[in-house]
């Protein structure tokens, strides 16, 4: 039997942790102690940017929190205005770590002490990024030894480092036990591929590279987020996530939200912030979120901007964040199961959304595909569930 031992189970007070097979395990911890809540974000956030190699060709990253994806992406390179809302300093950076700016620029408050899944070897640009930012961990399938040497001097040298054997392949079936009763069943080894890409549904047939890549990315996401779970992507990367929620309208919603903060943070105004030298980037991030939201007196109000920012900014109007996003379009979005009813296309139609991947199978496709239709929206039906509890 090969294991590990680990700092506690999913809270403090369950100290007896481990992880065990019965012959070898395809993981060696290089620095640091995860915990068992680490693991299970590496494992699955190793897998997603493995398909997601495997599938697109591109090197991948993504950035995990509580067993499920804050962001996903692929190694397209960054535009200034990118390189910008990202905070990158680098004026060239290899296709990983653009992979990973991407990936923790899609939801950076969810983000917020991430573990980390890389689909290469961890290069010194990469590990530059990641030393910036607040993070529990990483799992990989190398790294050189420069980079290895910044992320083991992380967090005081108690930075989790985790490499992979990338040629492991799990058996086909999986456990897990609940309650002292064992659960059985087949891994989900169904390959998202541009095959489940062709059967579209809708009057409108336009379905660009572009646009079918993102999907992939999306679909590919949904595959390891807790469900029920929507994603959208855009320009090789996630940004939004809905998971984990009961209602399929509230995931689209959730999701939706976060993807326009990630087109906001693009507007001149908020570009043009002037924060405080002595503000930290979490604090940053925060301050943002709060200024394009719907209650900026939270950070403008007498006695707080100050707190923050060098100048006082004006406000973000309503209307002013209605334009701009009224503008934004070209967004794809997924989904791990169908929907049920057209009030998420009206929704996903108010981010952008002008592609949907869905399995189909709802009673109300018809009146799914006609709302797309009168949106201008081309849906793809997958014909397969991308469940993940």
């Amino acid at each position: 039997m090969d294991e590990i031992r680990l700092k506690y189970g999913c809270n403090p007070n369950q100290g007896s942790a481990r992880v065990y097979v019965e012959d070898k395990l395809p993981i060696r911890v290089l620095n640091g102690r995860a915990g068992y809540i680490n693991l299970l974000d590496a494992l699955n956030a190793w897998q997603l940017v493995r398909e997601l190699k495997e599938t697109t060709g591109l090197p991948a990253a993504t950035s995990f929190k509580h067993v499920s994806p804050a962001g996903a992406a692929v190694g397209l390179p960054l535009t200034d205005i990118e390189k910008l809302i990202y905070r990158i300093s680098q004026n060239e950076l290899s296709g990983l770590a653009s992979a990973y700016a991407r990936a923790r620029g899609a939801d950076r408050m969810s983000s917020f002490g991430d573990f980390i899944a890389l689909s290469d070897v961890c290069d010194y640009d990469t590990a530059m990024i990641i030393n910036s930012e607040v993070s529990d961990g990483i799992i990989a399938p190398g790294y050189e030894a420069e980079a290895l040497e910044i992320l083991k001097n992380k967090r005081k040298g108690a930075y989790a480092v985790i490499q992979i054997d990338p040629s492991y392949e799990a058996p086909e079936l999986e456990k897990k036990e609940v309650f002292g009763i064992t659960f059985e069943q087949e891994r989900n080894n169904l390959k998202v591929n541009f095959d489940m890409l062709k059967n579209i549904v809708t009057t409108k047939k336009e379905l660009p590279e572009n646009a079918k890549r993102d999907l992939i990315i999306s679909l590919i996401t949904l595959k390891y987020t807790q469900s029920n779970s929507v994603c959208y992507a855009k320009d090789g990367q996630v940004i939004g996530v809905g998971a984990g929620q009961q209602s399929r309208i509230h995931c689209t919603s959730l999701a939706g939200d976060k993807a326009d903060i990630w087109h906001l943070r693009s507007h001149e105004k908020v570009l043009g912030l002037k924060f405080r030298q002595d503000i930290g980037r979490a604090n940053i991030d925060n301050a943002i979120a709060i200024y394009v939201s719907d209650h900026p007196e939270d950070v403008l109000a007498e006695g707080i901007w100050q707190t923050v920012f060098t100048d006082k900014p004006s406000e973000f109007t309503k209307d002013e964040k209605k334009e701009f996003l009224e503008n934004i379009s070209g967004v794809s979005l997924g989904s791990d199961a169908f929907f049920p009813f057209s009030d998420n296309i009206e929704r996903a139609a108010k981010s952008g959304v002008k592609f949907i991947a869905e399995p189909g199978g709802s009673i109300r496709d018809e009146e799914v595909i006609k709302k797309c239709d009168e949106l201008g929206i081309t849906m793809v039906f997958t014909g397969s569930r991308l469940f993940h509890h």
